[in-house]
């Protein structure tokens, strides 16, 4: 190594005074004036300018000693000249495949020299010429056959399987609705065991309202004039003389059932797809007598958290045994509250639901998250219990959805909700998203005892739906 760089630094001084020198004398004659020629000179500028793999072995070869002893030799004559021959001798006998022609092609090929000559050039050009380039690869779901004859056939096949799928999910409602209407036609839900009615959520029918716009949008008349006939001759009645009910759950199941159905039976610009049943003024009465007693839950509360419970037939107010309302239960009122208000002109219910969101607004919040108890009597939060699950999930879900149906704009009123909902998802990925170990699979949990409390992995079938 040593020597081979004083070589260098040997090589490089010359190079330099020579060149010194030669800057200093007369410039009569260039080849007088330099101590190397013009030819090295283009070398020493070319060397730093790439140069093809052939052009290096082709310059190697000839400036080599090689070469000279080659060509002295006879022996290296005699092969030389016979590889030249052997390459003209491919080139004039070399048949492509697309050199085949017919006979009468053939005989007037040897009675024309010109044409002979002209295929030997066409050979010549053929073997030098370039490789063709090669289309670009398709991927796997883009390849068919020319036409879009493939793409069509893909479609068709994609469609069919889609409309199958959609019957089958159609048979199976069907079938609920028969085993519903068979062995409990006017209760909340089905006991498919015993095959008995029951009515865990007030009384009110939830099952036969909660599937009407189900059947609607499914296009199954007959279904919607069953569940629209019964609710036109019987709900009315129950609610003015039923007891206590969940004021979330008949709101969500009974007066969004409603509501939906008077949208999609045409009621104020609704999509109007279905005849049956009764006329939607019919749904829109029921749905604003409901929620009259409904509202008994906020004007009852001392503060903007309503309580949990409504006696109906008394329109009274109540808390829960434990005296604590579930976050997402209040804050899951307002888009049918909302949309009750802009279909009937009365704007006391959108008021009374919009209160609740614009109190959470005020409330201390660990990243944008929430604990799943609020208290109606003091309008704080309770506990520290943070979690996607129950009494927690649909407090962030109607945060972007309520401010989607009051037009998305991030200048209006309700665009609190959305900045709310931004910094809960922070939250979420900062505090509750964890990946399992050894397989890194990500999952959603909870902090039951709060920030410092232990990290919780459970994630239960609520929280599935945000991943």
């Amino acid at each position: 190594m040593v020597e081979q760089s004083c070589t260098i630094t040997t090589v490089a001084s010359k190079l330099v005074s020579a060149t010194a020198a030669g800057a200093g004398r007369s410039s009569t004659s260039m080849s007088n004036s330099l101590p190397y020629s013009k030819k090295d000179v283009d070398y020493d500028n070319a060397k730093f300018r790439h140069r093809s793999f052939s052009k290096v072995i082709t310059q190697s070869f000839l400036t080599s000693n090689r070469k000279r002893d080659c060509f002295s030799c006879s022996t290296g004559k005699f092969l030389l000249l016979l590889l030249i021959f052997g390459v003209a001798y491919l080139m004039l006998t070399h048949t492509s495949p697309g050199d085949v022609v017919s006979k009468d092609q053939t005989i007037g090929n040897r009675n024309s020299e010109g044409i002979s000559i002209t295929n030997g050039a066409g050979r010549l050009k053929k073997l030098w010429r370039r490789a063709p380039r090669l289309p670009p690869r398709l991927p796997p779901d883009a390849k068919g056959t020319n036409n879009g004859i493939g793409h069509a056939t893909e479609n068709r096949d994609a469609r069919s399987m889609w409309i199958t799928r959609k019957q089958k999910v159609k048979d199976a409602f069907i079938h609920a609705w028969s085993g519903y209407k068979k062995y409990a036609m006017g209760h909340d839900e089905l006991m498919p065991l015993s095959h008995h009615g029951t009515d865990g959520l007030g009384g009110l029918g939830a099952t036969v309202v909660d599937a009407l716009d189900t059947a609607m949008i499914m296009g199954i008349d007959e279904v919607v004039a069953e569940a629209g006939t019964w609710i036109e001759e019987n709900l009315s009645d129950r609610i003015s003389k039923k007891g206590q009910v969940n004021l979330f759950e008949t709101t969500i199941r009974v007066l969004g059932g409603l509501l939906s159905a008077y949208h999609l039976s045409g009621g104020e610009k609704g999509m109007n797809i279905t005849h049956a049943g009764p006329k939607p003024a019919v749904y829109l009465e029921t749905a604003k007598n409901l929620a009259d007693r409904l509202l008994s839950a906020f004007t009852a509360s001392p503060t903007a958290i309503p309580f949990s419970d409504v006696i109906l037939h008394d329109s009274s107010g109540h808390a829960a045994p434990g005296g604590l309302s579930s976050t997402a239960e209040v804050s899951t009122l307002q888009l049918e509250f909302n949309y009750l208000s802009s279909v009937s002109g009365d704007q006391k219910y959108s008021l009374a639901a919009m209160k609740v969101m614009d109190h959470i607004k005020t409330l201390s919040k660990t990243e944008g998250l929430v604990p799943i108890y609020i208290s109606p009597h003091s309008g704080q939060f309770s506990g520290e219990n943070y979690r996607l699950g129950s009494r927690g999930d649909s407090y962030y879900e109607y945060l972007l959805k309520v401010w989607l149906q009051s037009g998305a704009s991030r200048d209006s009123n309700t665009s609190y909700l959305y900045d709310m909902y931004k910094e809960a998802m922070n939250g979420v990925r900062h505090l509750l998203v964890r990946k399992t170990i050894p397989n890194g699979l990500v999952f959603i949990g909870e902090l039951p005892y709060g920030l410092n409390g232990d990290f919780s992995p459970k994630m239960d079938h609520l929280v599935c739906c945000t991943s």
